[in-house]
């Protein structure tokens, strides 16, 4: 077998791995598959996910549901108003030494839940920002400082983190840097008529049989490598660079909704999460190469977290997901050079 014959095989079956986790997981989430295809791009390409919607639509649900699917260590961090960093990421505390036989002669590493491979964060917009900045390293680095000392965290390292709406009482805005953090931001939406009996009919029964474990460590780790693999084309890359730099309201080629919507656009991990998720997206889909319409496919999930509207942004109510749009429909896959260029040569 040639080694492009192998890659092939590879490809395959990383993306009947895919459909099989997808398979499963609906087996207990009613519905909502698009929501569910974008958190299986963020497992694939490592990045992490933000869900947010309304109580009751099953965000936490998809996750445990998902957790259960994988054979992997599951921790859950429950966030309120007086949880603490030291409650997220673990501290030093005084215990027995067993050669002196005497309490609190040595200091241990009591570690928190953090210290996990898929970790929920629930309700992440409950916690104070001093709380939610306990997740930055974690999240950014994969490992955490306790009293000094660095802590490596175990691989693969997945946050799935839940909020509900800002409008909700007893909730605090995620701080930027936090949000640009998830590779990530999902909307969840209401269920449709025909699901919401679904869901009604499943949790007012019998309690189903829990999902089977579909892949472990190394089959996450895998598909994560072959995601990186997956191949992308220059005039794609540079597609995916001219959509952040038209979110720029000071650049010159930012659309007029752009320069009166927003106060900063996409940064650099905007344009790393355009690529790395339209990575995901042709992987999920069993492609070895990204397409032009991967990229417009995960510009919402990718951006909308990281566009900071304006006051007059915010005052007419102009959402980040519009402003996307304007910026898909501004944006050309091809410069207007390139196709002139082209056509004096032909």
């Amino acid at each position: 077998m040639t080694q492009e014959q192998n890659y092939e095989t590879m490809l395959k079956q990383s993306a009947d791995s895919i459909a099989t986790l997808r398979e499963a997981i609906g087996h207990v989430v009613v519905g909502q598959n698009a929501v569910v295809d974008q958190v299986m791009w963020g497992l694939v390409s490592g990045g992490h996910v933000l869900l947010e919607g309304a109580p009751g639509l099953g965000k936490t649900l998809l996750v445990r549901t998902l957790s259960q699917c994988l054979d992997l260590k599951f921790s859950r961090i429950q966030f309120t108003p007086d949880l603490m960093p030291s409650d997220v990421i673990g501290t030093n505390v005084l215990v027995m030494d067993p050669a002196q036989r005497q309490a609190g002669s040595m200091f241990a590493v009591q570690k928190g839940p953090i210290f996990g491979q898929i970790v929920l964060a629930d309700e992440i917009n409950r916690a104070t920002p001093k709380t939610q900045s306990a997740l930055l390293e974690a999240m950014a680095e994969h490992a955490v400082t306790i009293a000094g000392t660095r802590h490596v965290l175990d691989q693969p390292f997945f946050v799935l983190a839940t909020e509900n709406p800002i409008e909700q009482e007893g909730t605090y805005p995620l701080p930027e840097a936090q949000l640009d953090r998830f590779l990530l931001k999902v909307l969840v939406p209401n269920p449709s008529e025909d699901e919401l009996c679904q869901v009604l009919t499943r949790t007012t029964g019998r309690e189903g049989t829990a999902p089977p474990k579909v892949m472990g460590r190394e089959g996450v780790m895998q598909l994560r490598a072959m995601c990186r693999d997956v191949q992308i084309a220059e005039p794609i890359v540079r597609y995916a660079a001219r959509l952040i730099g038209a979110s720029d309201p000071a650049g010159t080629s930012a659309p007029d909704l752009v320069k009166r919507s927003l106060r900063f656009g996409a940064g650099v991990r905007g344009a790393q999460s355009l690529v790395l998720g339209a990575k995901a997206v042709a992987l999920c889909e069993g492609r070895a190469n990204v397409s032009f319409n991967d990229i417009a496919k995960v510009a919402k999930p990718a951006l909308r977290h990281r566009l900071i509207r304006s006051f007059e942004g915010e005052a007419d109510g102009v959402t980040t997901d519009a402003v996307v749009d304007a910026l898909l429909t501004a944006v050309p896959t091809r410069p207007a050079n390139v196709d002139a260029e082209r056509r004096a040569n032909a």
